[in-house]
């Protein structure tokens, strides 16, 4: 029999950690954020280290992600791909700055803990969002853990700026290197 139907979940205790009363002003707050969402992540041994967080204009938290791509035995359950489906889901607009009938509706603003893989390069194309904040870079991922980025365009900064989605990388790029290292000296892909 085939399966036909997909079910992903965030693990429990994201529901503990993630205070979605609360604003998070400021670029360094809404990573710092998918930083520790990251650490949680290996620390619970929940997937892999990675966290991401998709935030309205009013700078409140829409959804959260981290890596489940283990645990759910999905290539697909990376942080920023969870994050934008659940965002997806609670707004029910697939391009989140537009409603259904085209109009602006954002900004929306995506921070993650590393630089989205080219999966997620390819999301973050089409979801809907116009801002992007990023914490450790691709070669951090692929010198401290066994991840392969994959391939991107050479000006994938540009490329999405042409897009309408202003990039902003290095936010608490250090805290973002650590939780990596800590995944990768722990022997890497557990979960």
């Amino acid at each position: 029999m085939l399966y036909a139907q997909i079910h992903l979940t965030l693990p429990v205790w994201v529901h503990d950690h993630v205070d979605t009363t609360r604003a998070y002003p400021g670029d360094e707050a809404k990573v710092a954020l998918a930083i520790e969402l990251s650490r949680l992540n290996i620390q619970a041994a929940t997937g892999g280290p990675f966290g991401a967080a998709v935030f309205d204009a009013h700078d409140r938290i829409i959804a959260v992600g981290v890596n489940r791509v283990l645990p759910h035995t999905c290539s697909l359950a990376h942080a920023e791909t969870m994050a934008y489906m659940l965002a997806q889901g609670r707004t029910q607009r697939p391009r989140l700055n537009q409603t259904l009938d085209g109009a602006a509706c954002g900004p929306v603003t995506l921070a993650t803990s590393s630089q989205p893989c080219c999966q997620c390069y390819g999301a973050t194309v089409w979801a809907g969002i116009d801002r992007l904040l990023i914490g450790a870079r691709a070669e951090d991922v692929e010198s401290l853990t066994e991840f392969d980025e994959g391939p991107l365009p050479a000006d994938w900064i540009g490329e999405l700026e042409r897009r309408g989605i202003r990039v902003v990388r290095d936010l608490h790029r250090d805290a973002a290197c650590a939780v990596l290292r800590a995944y990768g000296e722990q022997g890497g892909a557990k979960y």
